[in-house]
Protein backbone atom coordinates (compact mmCIF):
# COMPACT_ATOMS: atom_id res chain seq x y z
CA UNK A 1 0.00 0.00 0.00
CA UNK A 2 1.51 3.38 -0.95
CA UNK A 3 2.15 5.85 1.85
CA UNK A 4 -0.49 8.59 1.94
CA UNK A 5 0.81 12.15 1.86
CA UNK A 6 -0.39 14.55 4.56
CA UNK A 7 -1.31 17.92 3.04
CA UNK A 8 -2.45 21.25 4.48
CA UNK A 9 -5.53 23.26 3.42
CA UNK A 10 -3.62 24.64 0.39
CA UNK A 11 -2.23 21.30 -0.79
CA UNK A 12 1.31 21.72 0.58
CA UNK A 13 2.96 18.54 1.85
CA UNK A 14 3.49 18.36 5.62
CA UNK A 15 6.31 16.44 7.32
CA UNK A 16 7.24 15.66 10.94
CA UNK A 17 8.73 18.74 12.63
CA UNK A 18 7.08 21.30 10.31
CA UNK A 19 5.46 24.47 11.63
CA UNK A 20 1.87 25.29 10.68
CA UNK A 21 -0.52 28.21 11.14
CA UNK A 22 -4.24 27.90 11.88
CA UNK A 23 -6.52 29.32 9.19
CA UNK A 24 -9.62 29.31 11.44
CA UNK A 25 -10.45 29.77 15.15
CA UNK A 26 -10.86 26.32 16.66
CA UNK A 27 -12.64 25.35 19.87
CA UNK A 28 -10.89 22.59 21.80
CA UNK A 29 -13.21 19.71 22.72
CA UNK A 30 -13.34 18.97 26.45
CA UNK A 31 -11.93 22.40 27.28
CA UNK A 32 -13.07 26.00 27.34
CA UNK A 33 -10.02 27.00 25.25
CA UNK A 34 -10.23 28.46 21.75
CA UNK A 35 -7.12 28.48 19.61
CA UNK A 36 -7.15 31.64 17.50
CA UNK A 37 -6.65 31.93 13.76
CA UNK A 38 -3.04 32.74 12.91
CA UNK A 39 -1.63 30.77 15.86
CA UNK A 40 1.75 29.25 14.95
CA UNK A 41 2.11 25.60 15.93
CA UNK A 42 5.69 24.30 15.80
CA UNK A 43 7.12 20.79 15.59
CA UNK A 44 4.06 18.85 14.42
CA UNK A 45 3.95 15.05 14.38
CA UNK A 46 2.22 13.08 11.64
CA UNK A 47 -0.29 10.39 12.61
CA UNK A 48 -1.27 7.37 10.55
CA UNK A 49 -4.24 9.40 9.27
CA UNK A 50 -3.36 11.89 6.48
CA UNK A 51 -6.22 14.16 7.61
CA UNK A 52 -4.82 14.68 11.15
CA UNK A 53 -1.62 15.81 12.88
CA UNK A 54 -0.57 15.84 16.53
CA UNK A 55 0.92 18.91 18.18
CA UNK A 56 1.33 20.90 21.38
CA UNK A 57 0.29 24.52 21.84
CA UNK A 58 0.88 26.86 24.77
CA UNK A 59 -2.70 26.26 25.93
CA UNK A 60 -3.15 22.54 25.18
CA UNK A 61 -0.72 19.61 25.12
CA UNK A 62 -1.28 16.47 23.02
CA UNK A 63 -3.69 18.15 20.62
CA UNK A 64 -4.87 16.48 17.39
CA UNK A 65 -5.74 18.93 14.60
CA UNK A 66 -7.42 18.36 11.24
CA UNK A 67 -5.16 19.34 8.34
CA UNK A 68 -8.04 21.15 6.60
CA UNK A 69 -7.62 23.99 9.16
CA UNK A 70 -3.84 24.34 8.77
CA UNK A 71 -1.45 26.20 6.49
CA UNK A 72 2.26 25.36 6.28
CA UNK A 73 4.29 28.18 7.83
Amino acid sequence: MPEEITRDAHGNELKDGDSVTLVKDLKVKGSSETIKRGTLVKNIRLTGDPAEIECNTKQVKGLVLRTEFLKKA
